[in-house]
């Protein structure tokens, strides 16, 4: 069974949670549904930052523990190593998975264009 290892953050990149779980968008949900239950709400873990996917849970929790005792530098360096802008990639899990956020169009977009003439 495949284990994912993961880095999330809040938004101003003040907190590195390393993770270990077997379903990541599951895991993302539960972040998102329980955002205070381990910080306060100023520092939301909400930003998956970078993750790895592991064949086998013995080299899962291995890997797990060996970035849990990286210090902040070295898992800045990981990070920006596989995603130089620490883009959220929840997004990209999202689009691979068939879950596509539905596009929020202002209504004065979508109505009808009137020919402007002068």
């Amino acid at each position: 069974m495949k284990r994912f290892v993961y880095i999330i953050t809040d938004r101003n990149r003040n907190n590195l949670h390393v993770g270990l779980c077997s379903d990541l968008l599951k895991t993302l949900d539960f972040y998102q549904k329980m955002p205070t239950l381990f910080f306060d709400s100023a520092r939301q873990l909400n930003r998956l930052v970078y993750f790895e996917e592991i064949n086998t849970e013995e080299q899962a929790m291995a890997r797990f523990k060996t970035v849990s005792t990286f210090t902040r530098p070295q898992k800045e360096k990981m990070i920006r190593y596989v995603n130089p802008d620490w883009v959220d990639l929840t997004i990209g899990l999202n689009f691979e998975n068939g879950v596509r956020p539905r596009p929020q169009f202002r209504p004065s977009i979508t109505s009808v264009r009137r020919a402007v003439t002068f």
